[in-house]
Parts: structure tokens; sequence; C-alpha cells
């Protein structure tokens, strides 16, 4: 285990993985290149799998390329990078992964936010693994729970009212917000992941954030 999981695992609180689904060693060839040689030995290692209880679970890229075509399919990110879905939390948050600017893209789908971060100067500095490396060992759980309408994190209670998630299932609010639903624990179903999101993606305003990565350089 390398420090940069060590530290995801341990003092950011996601591990132990469970729910582990072996990834095809032909798999793992179709994205040399495309993805960092660190994620293809992290997916060998622990497979596509759940972690921090299902708050966070990392994927196979190619089961989610529809929910990527839905989601930024229109906008002119798709004309800036190649992107793949790497992981995806409880409430349906898509993380991104360009081949060439790394971590640059990330969607809350429930809100329909699309939070653009894009720093080739660094990425290009420290290289796709290293890059890869320090997505792991920075994140943290709070950064993939979401808040009700009183800013209370949502995710320890859906957990105990609603059950664990699997790869194929997330917590969605229903009616959804785009359709004028409330961001609360009553509202919380556990839904599937792929359905839910084709659906949000139809009734969602999309709204694509400041650079995040831009306006911390100031």
């Amino acid at each position: 285990m390398d420090r940069f999981m060590e530290m995801f695992l341990g003092d950011e609180g996601f591990g132990p993985a469970f729910a582990r689904k072996d990834v095809p060693p032909a798999t793992v060839e179709k994205f040399r290149g495309k993805l960092p040689d660190q994620l293809l030995d992290y997916w060998r290692e622990y497979g596509w799998c759940g972690y921090a209880q299902g708050l966070f679970w990392t994927v196979d890229p190619d089961e989610w390329e529809q929910e990527l075509e839905s989601w930024i399919g229109d906008t002119p990110f798709m004309e800036r990078d190649s992107y793949y879905v790497i992981a995806r939390s409880a409430f349906g948050e898509l993380v991104l992964w360009g081949t060439n600017t790394g971590q640059s893209l990330k969607v809350v789908s429930p809100h329909g936010w699309i939070i653009p971060a894009f720093d080739e100067e660094k990425f290009k500095r420290r290289g796709p693994d290293k890059a890869l490396q320090f997505f792991f060992g920075s994140t943290s759980r709070s950064t993939y729970d979401l808040d009700d309408g009183d800013g209370r994190p949502l995710f320890e209670r859906a957990l105990a009212k609603l059950g664990p998630l699997d790869h194929e299932t997330m917590y969605g609010f229903v009616p959804a917000l785009g359709l004028g639903g409330e961001p609360s624990l009553d509202h919380l179903q556990k839904l599937d992941a792929h359905v839910h999101l084709d659906i949000i993606s139809q009734v969602t305003e999309l709204q694509v954030f400041a650079d995040v990565a831009q306006a911390a350089k100031g």
C-alpha cells in the first residue's frame, strides 16, 4: 500500500474497502494510456469497490459512459479533454478524470452543478500518477457527503434509515431537486443509480461553476 492510499483509507476514514469486484486484465489494458497507471494498480489491488461504508465508490468507466454523456455531452468540456468516470458518491456525484487534465471536473448531480478545476501546469508537473495519488490522499469524507436544507450531513442518517448501498444503487431525492423536491432525509430513497441519474439529467438545469483551481491562484 502506498502512503497516499494509506492516508485515504486510514487518516481520511475511507477504509476498509468492501464489495470488491475484480477488474478483468483486459479492462486494465484497455485503459492504459488513458487513465493513470497508478489507478490501474489500485484497480488490481482493490478492484472496483465501495469505501467509507458506501459513501464513495470506484467504478468501471465503461459502465458510466451514458452518465458521462448525459451530464457533460453538450458542454465544451468534452472538446477540451477525453473524460472518464472513475468514481461516484452515494448521492450520485461523479468524479471525472481527463487524460490530459486529471481530476479537473466533477458533477454534483442532485443540484446539477458542474465544478471545473483545471490546472494543466500543475498536472504536467506532477504527472498523472502523482496527481492521482494526491487526489486520493487529499480527499475527505465531507467532500462527498450531501447536506440537507439545514446544513446537516445526510449520509450516515441515510445509511441508518435506508440500508447500505451496492454497486448499482444510490440515495436520491424523490421528487428530484430539479422538480422542486426538498433536500431532506424524508425525501431520500435508495434507487437504481443509472436510472435515477438518467432521469435527473433530463430535469435538472446545469450550472457551471467558476473554475476553483484558477480562483485559488487569485
